[in-house]
């Protein structure tokens, strides 16, 4: 768990999440597949609260956790501080990782 902690804003800062609650919830949900930590997938259940972002949390943003999330490289076994120097893109190849559909990222308008 201490790990988990340690590292969760890596993954909001690999993906360029923002901070708000539908990345967050996509992100649980790649940290689900990835981790395989039941409260991340407990923390879903938030998504009971969020009738306007429903739709694109169950059809695109939960979706795509759950495939870039499984398919990729243990999160919790990367040495980040190690990686300082390293391109994303570069990392993300290397680990098995693709970017959240629009909307998520601070990139999205």
């Amino acid at each position: 768990m201490q790990r988990y902690r340690e590292t969760h804003d890596f993954y909001h800062a690999l993906f360029a999440l923002r901070v708000s609650a539908p990345p967050e919830l996509a992100l649980k949900a790649f940290e689900f597949a990835n981790l395989r930590l039941p409260m991340t997938a407990l923390a879903l259940g938030a998504s009971v609260r969020m009738e306007a972002h429903r739709d694109s949390l169950w059809h695109e943003f939960v979706p795509w956790g759950i495939r870039c999330g499984g398919s990729a490289r243990c999160l919790l076994t990367v040495y980040w501080d190690e990686r300082w120097d390293q391109e994303i893109q570069e990392i993300k190849k290397e680990l098995g990782l693709w970017d959240p559909p629009g909307g998520l990222s601070i990139h999205s308008p």
